[in-house]
């Protein structure tokens, strides 16, 4: 039934292309990824008219307000942000009413007449975590093994090398201007546990107690908890190491995949993907340009 259902959407889009509303066309990408959402999802419209036509579809990690305004010079007006619009998980409100940072991007938002629709729980969800899918055909890491079952996806076998090495390489590969690593830089690795986002501490301690698991990739962890778990079992002399990527580092390769797939959902329409760059600098470098692309 849900082929079928998006087979018949597929067809009436194709024919149509010049009347899309962008609450049909979240409708047919919600339904891409998950046959129905999580409960209390965060994957709501957070504003916009969903009877708004579409003129062009933009992903993006995270809506900035650079992103914003690089999508209205493309002429797309369908944002498909991965994380919050305005600040906190479930983009509640009530803390920024009178707040000029949160009052200036919505009214941007409104001028413009966008509809900006988060796609988060589904695009984790489904069978594959696409997210996590695009991260590893970025770094080339999807043709690795990866053991069978629902957990598999986020452990893989990679050519051993030293924790040095492997975070030296996922900062040239990912441009990453501020990776923070945990552990010895001589520690052998050749089993990784890859946890993009912020997962929490339960997950992410849950990937390290695995026997061959040598380092946990995440994007952010905080400071005080999985951090300082790892930094105690380094001191017990267990062969355990932390990467932390950066939060859109680890998850901007999937909201571009995100892309590639809604390509194929509405052939007749452009979809770009705009890349939200990285927030934070590190002072011995400087800050790197983060115009969007």
């Amino acid at each position: 039934m849900r082929i079928l259902l998006t087979l018949l959407i597929l067809l009436s889009i194709s024919s149509r292309a010049q009347t899309l509303r962008a609450g049909e066309a979240i409708s047919l990408i919600q339904h891409s990824y998950a046959a129905m959402p999580p409960p209390n999802t965060v994957d709501t419209i957070k504003a916009g008219d969903p009877n708004t036509l579409v003129t062009g579809i933009a992903t993006t990690f995270l809506d900035t307000m650079e992103v914003l305004q690089e999508a209205v010079r493309r002429g797309d007006n369908l944002i498909i942000t991965h994380e919050p619009t305005f600040y906190n998980h479930i983009d509640d409100t009530k803390f920024f009413t009178n707040d000029p940072v949160y009052k200036e991007k919505l009214a941007f938002i409104e001028q413009h007449h966008l509809v900006v629709f988060r796609l988060h729980d589904e695009i984790h969800a489904d069978t594959t975590d696409h997210i996590l899918r695009g991260m590893y055909e970025e770094l080339g890491w999807d043709k690795y093994p990866h053991p069978p079952g629902p957990r598999g996806q986020y452990f893989v076998t990679i050519p051993q090398v030293t924790l040095a090495e492997l975070s030296r390489s996922l900062q040239s590969k990912l441009h990453i201007q501020t990776l923070r690593v945990e552990g010895d830089p001589n520690l052998s690795i050749s089993h990784v546990a890859f946890l993009p986002g912020s997962s929490g501490l339960e997950k992410q301690v849950f990937a390290l107690r695995q026997p061959a698991v040598e380092v946990l990739i995440a994007g952010e962890a905080s400071e005080w908890e999985t951090v300082e778990y790892v930094r105690d079992a380094v001191a017990q002399s267990r062969p355990k190491a932390l990467i932390l990527l950066g939060h859109e580092v680890s998850e901007e390769p999937g909201m571009e995949r995100c892309a590639k797939d809604l390509r194929e959902l509405f052939p007749g329409i452009r979809v770009d993907h705009i890349v939200a760059g990285q927030p934070l600098w590190n002072p011995e470098h400087g800050p790197v340009s983060n115009s969007p692309q």
